[in-house]
């Protein structure tokens, strides 16, 4: 990862960028069908990113989470239909999880929009993977179908998760740097998003 991602960046993203983003967003989202180990997806960094780059926290918000929402939309119905009776237009526990990548757009925004570095997006990447751990597996205590409602329940439940954790940061590290670097050398090269 360059450095310093952030050498052309000010705290409102040029609008002629956007759709650029919204592709780099919509394509991350769609690599979610290609076979992966569990959680290696590129999901925390695209919301990261679209924290980062989108320069509206609403924007952001809208584009991650429908991206999001239409990659589930596939997988759903196509991969794991054997899952759900009929089309499933969500699943359950979904607000945990749209939550917790809710959380990690706003952390992009909040500490990558105007300062992209490698230590700063390395920092949220880990962060974004904590976060998601951490309100995900709440979620899945919370619904109280697989653990008890107790203190020890919600020990093991995260106990449960800390394989998928670990997974999850190589998939968000392994992304935020093909993500913010792949866009970074992208707008060094191409005069067309330099210009923008």
């Amino acid at each position: 990862m360059p450095s310093d991602l952030n050498s052309n960046a000010t705290a409102s993203t040029n609008r002629s960028l956007i759709p650029w983003i919204v592709l780099v967003i919509i394509v991350a989202a769609l690599s979610r069908l290609l076979p992966h180990p569990w959680n290696v997806t590129p999901v925390g960094a695209m919301a990261l990113f679209g924290g980062a780059y989108l320069g509206d926290r609403r924007l952001a918000l809208i584009v991650t989470l429908a991206a999001l929402w239409l990659s589930d939309l596939i997988l759903n119905n196509l991969v794991y239909s054997a899952y759900f009776d009929g089309f499933a237009w969500t699943y359950q526990d979904a607000f945990w999880t749209y939550g917790a990548f809710a959380l990690v757009v706003l952390l992009g925004d909040a500490v990558l929009r105007s300062k992209r570095t490698a230590v700063r997006i390395a920092a949220c990447s880990i962060t974004a993977s904590t976060l998601f751990f951490l309100v995900s597996n709440f979620g899945v205590w919370a619904s109280g179908q697989l653990y008890p409602p107790t203190w020890s329940g919600l020990m093991a439940c995260y106990v449960a998760g800390l394989p998928f954790y670990g997974n999850n940061l190589l998939g968000d590290l392994f992304y935020c740097s093909l993500l913010f670097g792949g866009f970074a050398l992208a707008c060094k090269r191409w005069s067309r998003l330099q210009t923008a």
